[in-house]
């Protein structure tokens, strides 16, 4: 109770399985007495390019433009643009950050890579001396909550789910000192039954009113890619 989830929600139609799924995760979370804030990056016509534009004022080195090297330098100033400030204080608060989305490509969708790629910048996230178990995030908890296209058997021919959550979970997230707990799939929502999408849904909510009991997973290549 009185724990602060962010929810970085990426996907066009508030209709969609992923809109069910991001409802039953509000609804549940607050009833539990969490306040629970939504980044609806498609709403918010998120921008998901990293340009100088991000940099508010003059340039570190305005010679050569090197993006990692001048949002460090702006997010040590308070230089950073308006809407990446107010993304880091979202993630600041947080003790959980739940990510909601669609997997295209194997990956998740350009916009939320976008977030990731523009809020997560060094200094604040994480420091070359300070990552992974030492990052600057260590005090968090994350979750990948993420459709597919393509059915659970379809995945288990072509190799394991878990090695496209490496990129994530562990490129990402415990990089950045983030504990990463299970992931959760709904296969293939939209080739299933109405009955298997309700089935899903109350999955989803089920597990949602026991995760604060769980433990984050292993983040060690073993789990990957055992």
């Amino acid at each position: 109770p009185g724990k602060k989830v962010l929810i970085v929600y990426a996907h066009q139609e508030p209709k969609s399985f992923n809109g069910s799924l991001l409802k039953i995760a509000v609804e549940e979370l607050t009833k539990q007495g969490c306040s629970v804030t939504v980044s609806d990056l498609y709403a918010m016509q998120f921008e998901p390019r990293a340009t100088r534009n991000d940099i508010v004022g003059p340039l570190h080195n305005s010679e050569a433009f090197n993006y990692g090297v001048e949002t460090w330098e702006a997010y040590k100033r308070g230089h950073l643009s308006k809407d990446l400030v107010e993304e880091q204080k979202k993630v600041q608060e947080a003790d959980l950050l739940i990510f909601q989305f669609p997997l295209f490509w194997f990956n998740m969708p350009a916009i939320l890579k976008g977030w990731v790629d523009r809020v997560l910048v060094q200094g604040f996230a994480y420091d070359l001396s300070k990552i992974y178990d030492g990052g600057l995030l260590q005090d968090k908890l994350s979750l990948f909550s993420f459709t597919t296209g393509g059915s659970k058997e379809k995945y288990a021919i072509r190799g394991d789910i878990r090695y496209l959550l490496w990129p994530m979970q562990h490129g990402i997230m415990h990089f950045c000192g983030v504990r990463v707990l299970e992931p959760h799939i709904c296969y293939a929502p939209e080739n299933v039954s109405e009955e298997k999408r309700k089935e899903m849904l109350a999955a989803w909510t089920q597990r949602l009113k026991t995760l604060w009991k769980e433990e984050p997973i292993d983040c060690s290549p073993e789990w990957y890619f055992k």
